[in-house]
């Protein structure tokens, strides 16, 4: 029998999450990916099959802000980005997609940023 790779086992655990999890424009799908460097979210109208935010820590205009911050302190202001230009949008509320990642750690604070930033989920 062969060993699954981390990779590929996140990718089966997303998959499995994303059955269920289905983002539209009233309530998109805030998506998280995270590098061993770096933290992603998204903001997706899976109906559309669009990108409605989306915020990084290469984000141009959060990039000098992070650079002092631990990699969860960044996580979290990375959150209250995205809920910051999601209510610009007039987004107020999502569906959470942990992308396969164990919600803990950087997740976690990414999703705790964007509860404080203002969004419901």
């Amino acid at each position: 029998m062969a060993h699954t790779t981390r990779a590929v086992a996140r990718k089966r655990r997303h998959m499995r999450v994303r059955r269920k999890i289905h983002g539209t424009a009233a309530r998109p799908r805030l998506n998280v990916y995270r590098s061993l460097e770096h933290i992603y979210a998204q903001l997706i109208d899976d109906e559309a099959g669009q990108t409605l935010v989306a915020v990084s820590t290469l984000s141009r205009d959060v990039r000098g802000d992070l650079s002092s911050l631990s990699k969860i302190e960044q996580a979290k202001s990375i959150g209250q980005k995205v809920a910051e230009l999601a209510r610009e949008k007039g987004i107020d509320q999502v569906v959470f997609d942990r992308g396969g990642f164990p919600y803990h750690g950087r997740v976690k604070a990414l999703a705790e940023g964007s509860r404080e930033g203002g969004l419901v989920f």
